[in-house]
């Protein structure tokens, strides 16, 4: 062997573990902490415990609830803007629209959504809507979630009803 190219070898290093087992292994420097050992390890004794390596299982629980807060949050936005008790105007339509559909009687969703049950006539059959105005008001309501009389059902989508 080539002189002084080696680390010195102990041969009697002494390990220590947090549990405070101790043993003589040979290694290149003389003490050795560890956090687990054969004598405490979850393994060995049959323990369920979470040996926690940097706080990464309290990171991996705080993510898990802000993404459960995320969607709840979200699914209560979604009910919020699928609820038909909701005036006609958060639907952004023009204000001729919206006025018409005030005068003729019709003024949450959920009066739209049933007049268009009724069919597409029962909406251009008042004066100042036109098709424009009604392929206007059935985009808007597809944005908000709702499942127009004619639509393909899907099971993410939320029913006419609202919640």
């Amino acid at each position: 062997m080539k002189k002084d190219i080696h680390p010195k070898f102990y041969p009697n290093a002494q390990v220590v573990c947090a549990c405070g087992n101790t043993w003589t292994v040979g290694a290149t420097v003389p003490l050795i902490r560890t956090d687990v050992c054969s004598r405490c390890h979850p393994f060995f004794t049959g323990e369920q415990r979470i040996v926690d390596a940097e706080g990464q299982v309290d990171r991996f629980r705080t993510r898990l609830l802000k993404r459960d807060q995320m969607r709840a949050e979200s699914e209560a936005r979604r009910k919020a803007a699928a609820a038909t008790d909701q005036p006609v105007t958060v639907l952004g339509l023009s204000g001729t629209v919206e006025r018409v559909l005030q005068d003729a009687g019709i003024p949450t969703i959920g009066d739209v959504l049933a007049k268009l049950a009724e069919g597409d006539d029962a909406l251009t059959s008042l004066r100042g809507v036109d098709l424009a105005a009604l392929a206007t008001i059935k985009k808007r309501l597809r944005a908000r979630g709702f499942v127009l009389p004619g639509d393909p059902v899907s099971s993410e989508a939320p029913s006419a009803g609202g919640e």
